[in-house]
C-alpha cells in the first residue's frame, strides 16, 4: 500500500482549495454577465417606452422585471428569496467552473448578487446627486413649506386610512396593520425625480414642491419605519431613537445646507489647483459620498446625503460643467439600480389560480387605492401658488419603489406580516411604480395643452 508523502493535502482538500482560488475568477465573471443583462433589459425597455411616448425609466423597470424573478431569472436576488438554483446565470458559471456542484457555486452566486445590489445603491447615490444638482436650492428654499405639507398629508393620510381600514374591514391585527400603513408611507424620489428630470419639470414649482416633499418624506419615512421595526420586535415604540431620528435628519439636511456656503469656495480652490483628469469630478465624488457616508453613519438613508452634496455644489460657478462630467456616471450605474428594482418585483404574486394569493389580491386592492388617493390628494394640500399643477404634484409622490419594498421586507423577515398582507404590500408597490411614470407625463401633458390655449387665443384675436 503506497503511503501518501506527509504534509501533502489530500483530494478533497485539493478539490476544496481550487474552488476557493477559483471563486473571485467565477464571481467576475458573473458580476459581468448580470452586468450585460442589466445594460441590454435597460436600453431595449427604454427604447421601447421612447417609441411609445412613455418615460424611459418606465422601460428600464419593465426591462428589470423581464429579466428577473417574474420571467427569465436572469437577475435574481438572495434576499427576494431566490437561490442558487433560480438563477439562469449559474449554469454557465458551473460550466465555466469546470462542473462545479450547486453547493460550490452558492457562494459565488450570494457574491455576485451583493456586487451588483451595491452597484445599484452606488446608481441610486449618484442619480440623488445629479439631481440634487439640478434642482435650484434658491426655488427649493422658496416652496420648502409647502413641500414640508406635502409630505406631512402624504404620509398621513395613507397611514391612518391603511391602518384603520386594515382593522376594521379585513380584522387585521393591530401591528401587522401598523406595518401595512407604514410601508404606505412610502415615496420613492429616484423614480419621481427621474421621471421630472425626463420630462423637463425638474425646476418648475410643481418638480421643486415633489422634490422637496420626496426628500421630506424619506425622512419621515425612516422615523415611520424605525417605530413600525421597534414595535414588531418589542412590542413597544423606543420613544429615545424616534427623537433622535427626528434631530439628527433635521439637522444634517440644515447644516449640509448651511456649511456648504463656505465649503463652495474651498472645492473650487480644490478643483483650480489639481492638474491631472478629473479634477472637477474627483473631488466632488469624493464629497458626494462622504455626505452619503454621514448620512448613513447616523442612521439616515445614504441617499440623502448625495442629495444634500448635489444641492451645495449646485450654487459653484462650475455647476454646468460639473452637471456634464456626471451624466456619463450616471448612465452607467443608474441603469444598474431601476433594473434591480423590477428585477426584484415577483409578479406570482399576482396570479388568482394560487389559493394564498387570493386574499392578497383583495387585501392589495384596498391598499392600491388607499396608496394612489392617499398621495394624490396631497397636491390639494399646496396653497398660495395660483396655476399650480396640484394633481402633477399628487402623482408625483404616488410611486413607493425600492422604498415600500423595504419595509416588506423588513415587516417578512420579522414575522410580523403574514403571506397575504406581504403578497399585498409587494402588489401595491408594483403598481404604484408602474402607474405613476405614464399617469405624471400624462398630468403635465393636460397643463402644457391648458397653457398653449390662451397663447392661441390671444393669435387668433391678433
Amino acid at each position: 500500500m503506497t503511503r501518501m508523502p506527509q504534509g501533502l493535502p489530500l483530494l478533497g482538500e485539493v478539490a476544496s482549495e481550487a474552488e476557493a482560488v477559483d471563486k473571485a475568477p467565477l464571481v467576475l465573471a458573473g458580476v459581468l454577465l448580470s452586468l450585460v443583462v442589466v445594460y441590454i433589459a435597460s436600453k431595449l425597455g427604454g427604447e421601447l417606452s421612447r417609441l411609445l411616448n412613455l418615460p424611459p425609466v418606465l422601460g428600464e423597470l419593465v426591462g428589470g422585471v423581464v429579466v428577473g424573478t417574474s420571467a427569465l431569472n436572469l437577475l435574481v436576488f438572495p434576499e427576494s428569496g431566490a437561490t442558487v438554483a433560480d438563477s439562469t446565470l449559474m449554469p454557465v458559471l458551473q460550466w465555466i467552473g469546470g462542473g462545479l456542484s450547486l453547493e460550490a457555486i452558492a457562494p459565488i452566486f450570494d457574491t455576485q448578487s451583493e456586487v451588483i445590489s451595491v452597484l445599484a445603491e452606488l446608481g441610486v447615490i449618484i442619480l440623488l446627486f445629479e439631481i440634487g444638482l439640478e434642482s435650484d436650492l434658491r426655488e427649493l428654499t422658496k416652496v420648502g413649506y409647502q413641500a414640508a405639507v406635502v409630505a406631512v398629508i402624504g404620509v398621513v393620510a395613507p397611514f391612518a386610512a391603511g391602518t384603520a381600514g386594515l382593522i376594521a374591514i379585513f380584522h387585521t391585527p393591530t401591528i401587522p396593520a401598523i406595518f401595512a400603513g407604514a410601508a404606505l408611507t412610502a415615496t420613492s424620489i429616484g423614480i419621481t425625480s427621474k421621471v421630472l428630470s425626463e420630462l423637463g419639470h425638474l425646476k418648475s414649482r410643481e418638480g421643486q414642491i415633489i422634490v422637496g416633499a420626496a426628500v421630506i418624506d424619506d425622512v419621515l419615512g425612516i422615523i415611520v419605519l424605525a417605530v413600525v421595526a421597534s414595535l414588531a420586535k418589542t412590542g413597544e415604540v423606543d420613544v429615545t431613537n424616534v427623537v433622535y431620528l427626528i434631530i439628527s435628519a433635521s439637522a444634517f439636511l440644515l447644516g449640509a445646507i448651511f456649511l456648504g456656503k463656505f465649503f463652495n469656495k474651498a472645492f473650487l480652490t480644490i478643483a483650480d489647483k489639481l492638474q491631472t483628469r478629473g479634477q472637477l469630478i474627483i473631488p466632488a465624488l469624493v464629497f458626494a459620498f462622504l455626505m452619503a457616508f454621514l448620512a448613513n453613519a447616523i442612521h439616515l438613508e445614504a441617499i440623502l446625503g448625495a442629495f444634500a452634496a448635489g444641492l451645495v455644489l449646485d450654487e459653484t460657478d462650475k455647476r454646468k460643467e460639473l452637471d456634464q462630467q456626471v451624466i456619463p456616471i450616471a448612465d452607467i450605474l443608474v441603469p444598474v439600480f431601476f433594473v434591480s428594482v423590477g428585477a426584484k418585483a415577483d409578479l406570482s404574486v399576482l396570479n388568482p389560480a394560487v389559493p394564498a394569493n387570493r386574499e392578497g389580491l383583495v387585501i392589495a386592492a384596498f391598499l392600491l387605492i388607499v396608496a394612489i388617493i392617499g398621495k394624490v390628494i396631497t397636491g390639494w394640500g399646496v396653497f398660495g401658488q395660483p396655476g399650480i399643477n396640484r394633481l402633477a404634484i399628487g402623482i408625483g409622490m404616488v410611486p413607493r419603489g425600492e422604498v415600500g419594498l423595504v419595509f416588506a421586507g423588513i415587516g417578512s423577515a420579522s414575522g410580523v406580516l403574514d403571506k397575504p398582507l406581504e403578497a399585498a404590500i409587494i402588489i401595491m408597490v408594483i403598481f404604484t411604480t408602474f402607474l405613476a411614470p405614464p399617469l405624471l407625463r400624462v398630468a403635465f401633458r393636460d397643463q402644457e395643452a391648458e397653457d398653449a390655449v390662451p397663447a392661441t387665443d390671444a393669435v387668433s384675436e391678433t
